[in-house]
């Protein structure tokens, strides 16, 4: 595959996954694990930082997202063995993982499941809801509350709810982005999302949900449940960044993570929100490469 090349990779069970590669395929990969709702459109913004690191971004659709099919009742664990089969296909033998919110639990499982990653980046990941030390919706936004209290109890109203936010999504801009989150964004957010990432975001929401809101439903209902893999199978060195001013994934699930990881070097950023974390991405990358 070359730069930006995008095809569908056959799997078992007659499931078809989207995958992107970007990068020098002579560079060490990255992959990359989408934030929720999200799926594998052109990234420029990690494109650039991963090209300055010396490696290669190679990143897929979860199922139900884009072109993936869809996986019904899914878990996080399940995106180890989907990235087995990327990592047999681009013949990958070693590679470092990244995630960004929702997207970090399945870096996670990826990092403790799947043979040849060396590391993991964390980018304002969610911490699990079901351990009795972290308080899942503390210190979130009302818009996210309401989202995850859904996802707990799982009825058609969740179903409703997001198929209704999916149609919106399909034709949403960034100054409809702007109108719709600004009241839920720190200040430095705001800024941020009126730059290069709120193009990126229009894009990738857009792709998201294409044909359905099932990825998004999916990956929500998997990020309430146990994640099905214990958080000390995860042996390699992992790097923990978040933001204090972070009202959808909020810095608690960052110092609960970095906590219970067995190799965790924890990054707190003042003032960052969940959108203006990428504003340390290219320091953060130059880290985790230093520990090859």
């Amino acid at each position: 595959m070359t730069k930006g090349n995008v095809e569908l990779l056959d799997l078992e069970g007659s499931r078809r996954l989207e995958v992107r590669v970007d990068g020098d395929d002579r560079l060490p990969a990255l992959l990359y694990c989408h934030d929720t709702p999200s799926a594998a459109v052109a990234f420029p913004l990690l494109e650039e930082a991963l090209s300055r690191a010396g490696l290669r971004l190679v990143s897929w659709s979860r199922p139900g997202y884009g072109r993936s099919t869809t996986q019904r009742n899914r878990s996080v664990r399940s995106t180890a063995e989907d990235a087995k089969a990327v990592c047999a296909h681009l013949n990958l033998e070693q590679f470092a993982v990244a995630g960004w919110s929702g997207g970090g639990p399945h870096a996670l499982a990826i990092a403790a499941m799947v043979p040849g990653c060396t590391e993991a980046l964390l980018l304002s990941g969610f911490g699990p809801a079901t351990v009795p030390d972290l308080d899942f919706l503390a210190g979130m936004n009302e818009a996210v509350i309401e989202e995850f209290t859904l996802a707990f109890d799982g009825e058609e109203e969740f179903e409703a709810a997001l198929s209704d936010a999916a149609t919106e999504l399909q034709t949403v801009t960034r100054e409809g982005l702007v109108e719709a989150l600004g009241g839920d964004l720190c200040e430095r957010d705001q800024l941020t999302l009126r730059g290069p990432l709120g193009d990126f975001l229009v894009r990738s929401f857009q792709h998201a949900v294409v044909r359905t809101s099932a990825g998004w439903r999916d990956d929500d209902s998997a990020l309430v449940r146990n994640w099905g893999f214990p958080l000390d199978q995860v042996r390699v060195p992992v790097t923990v960044a978040s933001g204090t001013a972070d009202t959808r994934v909020p810095p608690a699930h960052g110092a609960w993570l970095a906590s219970h990881l067995p190799q965790a070097s924890a990054h707190v950023y003042e003032g960052a929100g969940h959108l203006s974390i990428w504003e340390h991405v290219g320091e953060l990358l130059s880290e985790i490469r230093e520990v090859r």
